[in-house]
């Protein structure tokens, strides 16, 4: 085999293999607003996989300032001594904006309706990116009750 055709092999290798990790860093989320909707595919970027991930404004700790300045503990939940951790998941958008919030795990509708309220309330995140391109990304977020 010459020289020439092993760099061509090569060649052909480098680019299938970056094509194959440019696609493994996106997924399709999959949301339906209610069961009568429609559901709607989106292709976005796991928040793992992106050059900057998209962040709370001022940061995580703000977001935790964010979270337990607003959080407001259901009263029949709290007198009742349920506690646990909400799951959600989301999409950071293009623009900052959420959308898509998914819950993950769930722990009483109370808790569960209060961290939705929670997310779907909270300024707008800097985006994430990949490059220089703003980019949509799926993000997971634990909100606690204690």
């Amino acid at each position: 085999m010459s020289t020439q055709s092993i760099i061509r092999t090569l060649f052909v290798a480098a680019i299938m293999m970056s094509a194959f990790f440019v696609d493994a860093q996106k997924r399709t989320v999959v949301y339906q607003e209610t069961p009568q909707q429609a559901p709607v595919f989106r292709e976005v970027y796991d928040y793992d996989f992106v050059d900057v991930q998209p962040t709370f404004p001022g940061g995580d700790s703000e977001m935790v300032k964010y979270i337990n300045k607003n959080r407001v503990y259901p009263q029949e939940a709290y007198e009742k001594g349920i506690k646990g951790r909400v799951i959600y998941s989301f999409i950071v958008n293009t623009d900052g904006s959420i959308s898509e919030i998914s819950l993950l795990r769930g722990v009483e509708e109370s808790l569960n309706r209060e961290a939705y309220r929670l997310i779907s309330e909270m300024p707008r995140w800097r985006a994430g990116k990949m490059g220089s391109t703003a980019v949509p990304v799926y993000c997971v977020l634990t909100i606690p009750f204690r």
